[in-house]
């Protein structure tokens, strides 16, 4: 599994704003409101949630 730039970037992105770094990845889908709802209930959870789904896909 080779990380591009891109990626490099999108994992910065999750750091700061996981529901940005998700969208990025997959668009509008139904794991960028998976992703705000983990993000509301705490930053730790958006932030696995988003590093988890950068680098699945």
């Amino acid at each position: 599994m080779a990380l591009t730039c891109s990626d490099i970037c999108k994992i910065i992105l999750a750091f700061f704003l996981p529901p940005l770094g998700v969208f990025l990845e997959r668009g509008c889908s139904a794991d960028v409101l998976i992703n705000i709802c983990l993000t509301i209930l705490g930053w730790v959870p958006g932030i696995i949630h988003a590093l988890y789904i950068i680098l699945k896909y």
